[in-house]
Formats: structure tokens, sequence, C-alpha cells
């Protein structure tokens, strides 16, 4: 295309809004002029102060100019001095400021400008193809930064999101947290699926909505045989749009979509009068979006189920950061996973040898409670025993360190080496000798608590050896209660141990053992919560199975870590009487 001069011009972008700020009307008008015959949409103004109505008009209507044409012989303030308020602004800030003068116009006047925050300068009168080169430079900058800002705002939001997934404790909580945070990236309502090995689903949605707008278990099954069939064969991680038809209703909300706490903007598609949805009723996409659902799917195996992030298919801007969530999100599901069956293994197997009831105990009442700990938790490897021997019933309680399926194992092993080498020999520092040669022999980087106590029902004689476990507690039924003075290294170190202790029981003493996890609070020192189960166990009422009912009642919470209880009472009489953890 040429113009009037046979020089060619370059092809227009589309067209953008120019601000002309000029005292002088004719040459305000001359320069709108030619703007708008270049295809520009113009805004005039006669001073610094009408420019400043202007903007701030425009910006709560959403739409500012791309660029600003300054006078800097303004009458009410320099053109410097508005540039540089403009500027001051965040609401501002990125606007392109392009002054101008016919009178000042020397190198100390360019510098002004430049200094106080403009893009460019201009000396006027100018060709029309000057100023609209100019113009075009500006804006063309300008959209450079705004997407830069832009591009990298979203990669911030996702590294925040990522980081919030592998934090993550659970499935369930992975599918809400990954629901929240594309959401987030995205602008939109959002949902996050999370398919196991065992045909379940784990779903998160963005938003609240009553339960009645909730999608049936039909559409659900729907989504996992989609998940699947889209998968089927693939690794990795893509996105794709899903016509509507084919997407179950439901998904993305029950009503108008709202920026609440979970989505901290629309996205700007959603917002009226930029071509991609209106404001009508009936153009709502989070009933039923007509465009379809955009996808975001991953899978880290082909032997391990998909996930996948959902939102209206209009936030398809977005399919790059929501395809990596997507990706981040099925390596977290990876590992969860195959926790969960760690830990299914390491329970079964630790339950599995932690008996439901005791052996007869000639002489004496033995009680026992065993509580997991709580769901999120790890698997500890707490362990109870009380074992009929030839000198008196052996009572004994203990955790390995570490939590995990290694230290279940061992804990099983420690236990079944109790039980064999107690038939030999049932001293308790003979067997906490032995205890830690096994482990030092077999397990040399494992180390184990263990608090064992023989007791002889006819004499009351008890002996107790501890290595590095909580001691017993003596309770009286009088109303106290005292610790018995038995210490010693952990198993697994090798170190000298010293003799065991001595103390006697009657009748109504309760010899009571137990493991950290029922006193033990982060942040606590453990001689403080010693203190506070010495006073609780005083003031329980008589009897064993009411003192271990009172202390797990007491110190009930959501623990992080496994809870035994051993309590015994002689029975002065010689008759059998035995309680187990399920009683």
């Amino acid at each position: 295309m040429e113009n009037g001069t046979g020089r060619k011009r370059e092809a227009r972008p589309d067209p953008t809004t120019v601000l002309v700020v000029d005292d002088v009307p004719a040459s305000r008008y001359a320069l709108g002029a030619v703007l708008r015959r270049a295809g520009h949409r113009v805004l005039l103004a006669g001073s610094a102060g009408e420019a400043l109505l202007a903007l701030d008009a425009r910006l709560r209507a959403g739409e500012l100019p791309d660029v600003a044409l300054v006078d800097v012989g303004l009458p009410d303030m320099s053109g410097y001095d508005l540039c540089r308020r403009m500027k001051a602004s965040p609401t501002t800030a990125a606007l392109p400021v392009v002054h101008f003068s016919a009178v000042a116009h020397g190198t100390l006047d360019r510098c002004r400008g430049l200094d106080a925050g403009a893009e460019a300068y201009l000396t006027v009168p100018a060709e029309p193809e000057e100023i609209e080169a100019v113009v075009r430079a500006a804006a063309r900058g300008a959209r450079r930064r705004s997407a830069a800002t832009n591009r990298a705002g979203r990669l911030t939001l996702l590294a925040e999101a990522v980081l919030d997934i592998q934090a993550s404790g659970c499935p369930g909580e992975l599918a809400e947290t990954a629901a929240t945070q594309a959401a987030r990236l995205s602008g939109t309502p959002a949902a996050a699926f999370v398919l196991d090995d065992e045909g379940g689903m784990h779903r998160g949605l963005s938003r609240r909505r009553a339960a009645t707008a909730l999608p049936d278990r039909g559409a659900h099954d729907a989504v996992a045989r989609l998940l699947r069939g889209l998968m089927s064969g693939r690794t990795g991680a893509h996105s794709t749009v899903i016509p509507t038809p084919v997407w179950p209703a439901g998904f993305f909300g029950a009503g108008p979509f709202a920026a609440g706490p979970e989505v901290l903007e629309p996205h700007p598609d959603a917002r009226a009068g930029n071509g991609h949805g209106g404001g009508r009723a009936g153009d709502d996409p989070l009933l039923a979006p007509p465009d379809g659902a955009l996808l975001a799917l991953a899978r880290t195996r082909e032997d391990h189920p998909p996930v996948c992030l959902a939102t209206p298919a209009h936030a398809r801007d977005h399919a790059a950061e929501l395809t990596r969530l997507a990706h981040a999100t099925a390596r977290v599901a990876e590992q969860l996973f195959l926790y969960e069956k760690e830990r299914h293994v390491a329970l079964t197997l630790q339950r599995s040898f932690l008996p439901a009831r005791l052996p007869p105990t000639p002489g004496a009442e033995v009680v026992v409670r065993y509580e997991p700990a709580s769901r999120q938790a790890e698997i500890g490897g707490d362990f109870y025993a009380a074992l009929p021997t030839s000198a008196g019933v052996l009572a004994g309680i203990g955790d390995v360190v570490g939590h995990s399926l290694d230290a279940a194992t061992v804990m099983v092993e420690l236990r079944h080496a109790l039980c064999a080498y107690c038939v030999e020999d049932p001293d308790p520092g003979a067997l906490a000798e032995r205890l830690d040669r096994m482990l030092l022999c077999y397990h040399p980087d494992v180390t184990a608590t263990l608090c064992l106590a023989l007791v002889d029902p006819a004499t009351g004689r008890a002996r107790v050896a501890n290595a590095g476990h909580i001691p017993p507690l003596v309770v009286h039924d009088g109303g106290t209660a005292a610790y018995v003075a038995a210490r010693g290294p952990l198993l697994g170190l090798g170190l000298p141990r010293p003799k065991t202790t001595e103390v006697r029981l009657t009748p109504e003493d309760r010899l009571l053992m137990v493991t950290d996890g029922l006193i033990e609070t982060r942040g606590t020192d453990l001689a403080v919560s010693m203190e506070h189960l010495r006073v609780a166990a005083a003031g329980a009422p008589h009897g064993v199975t009411a003192l271990c009912d009172t202390l797990l009642e007491c110190f009930d919470r959501e623990r992080d870590d496994d809870i035994a209880l051993l309590a015994l009472r002689l029975t002065g009489d010689g008759r059998r009487a035995v309680d187990g953890p399920g009683s």
C-alpha cells in the first residue's frame, strides 16, 4: 500500500487508543486527525487535569489508552510532571508516554522528557508518517513489556502452585489442592481428578456449591472412562478440548462465576466486552460451557493411573501452565500412592504380629491398648509383649526408631527374638544385652527403645531393664504415682548396659508402660509431658482397664505416632486374667 507521496506504508496492527494532551486546540485537533486517519482511536485533553480525569474514568471502565501523547508545555502542570505522576502510579505506570513540543526541542528538553519516564520525544510539526511510527513503536514496546510481565506472573503462580501440590499429604488433599491451584492459574472454576490403581477417584473442586449442584456418580464414572480412554497407551502430559456433549455438566459450578478466595481474579476472557463471553445469562459458560472443557492430562508411567485438571475451554490460553501443573500433580500422586501401598503393607505386618489377645499370665492381670497413628501420619514401629516365663510374667514395650516398612519389619524381628530368648533366660538385663547384639549384627543402622519388667507374682518382685525408653510408672491406688529409676542406652548402639533396677509391687499397685506416642507433643519438653502423664495416672480410677482407658481419653488428639500402653496388676490369688488390645 502506498501513501500520497508514493512511499509504502507499513501494514497497521490492531488500532490502538491514543490520549492526546495539548492545551492548543488547533494542534490538539491536528494530531487527532492524523491519528484517526491512521486508524487509531483518539481521546483529547486540554490540560494535565483533564488528562488525569480521563485516565481515571478509563481505568474504572477497564480500558486504559495504549499510548499518551503529552505536550511538555501544559498550563496547569508541565508535561514532564504529568509523566512522572503517571509513572508513579501502579495503575498507569505501564502506559507509554511520548512527549512532544513545537518550541522545546533541544537536547536538554529531550533529556528531561526521557528522565521523567517518557518512552520517546517528538518535535512538531512532524510528518504524519513519523507521528504514526513513533506511536506504533511506543505501543509495540508496551505490548511486549506487558506480555513479558504477564508471562512472569504466570510462571510465578505456577511455581507457587507446584509447591502447594508437593505439600499434599494424601490423594484427597492432592485433588483439592490441584483444583484450587488450577483455578488460580486459569482464573476460572476448575476440577481435578486423581485416579487410583483400584478404580477409585479422588476429586477436587475449586468452588463451594450446594450439594444439589454436585455431579452424580454417573458423571464421575463417565469422567473416569473418558480419562482412561484419552490416556490409553500414552505417558507424559498434554492438553485437549472436549466438546460439551462429551463432558458431563456440573463440575464447573451451578451458577454465574464470581471471584472468591480460591479464585484470585476472573480470566480476562470471562469479562464482558472482549468478544469471548458476554454479560448475558444465556452466555454463562459455567452451567454447561458452550465450547466444552479444557483438560490437562498427565501420567508418569503406563501402569499408573492418570490425573486430570479440567477448566472451561475458554481458558485455553492457560493450557501450557495447566499441563505443567498436571504433570507435577501426577508426580506427586505417584509418590503418594507408593507411600500408601507401603503403609498398608507395614500396617498389615505390624498388626499381624501384635496379638489381639495376650497369653495367660498366672497371678497377674495385664491390659494392653494399641492405637494407630492418624491416617496421614507415617507407620511406626511400636510393639508390646506380655509373656509367661519360668520366673514370672515378662512385660515389655518398645519402639523401633524410624517410620517405614523397614521399621515395622525390625519390630517384628525384635518381638520374635524376645519371645525366643526369654524361654532360655527371662532376666531383663540379659535379654536387653542379647537384643542389642542382635540389632548390631543384622541391622547395624537401626536403633530401638525397649523397656522390660520381669514380675514375680508370688513375691511382687519386679526387675526392670530400660533401653532408652520412657521408664515404667508405678501407680498406687492411694492416688500417687512414681517412675521407676531405670535407665540405659538404646538398643543397637553396643554401649555398656547398667544393672537391672528392682522394685516391689503389691496388689494395690499398677505397673504402667507406654510408648512416647501417647504423650509426646512437638515443641513440649518430654520431661513436662512425663509429669503430665504421672499426674493423670495418679488420678485415674482403680483397675488396669480404667487406667488405660482414662489415659487414652486424657491424651486423645490427632496423633503423629502410634500409641501402645501396657498395664499390669498383681491379682494376689494366682488367678489368670487377660485383656487384649481390642477389649
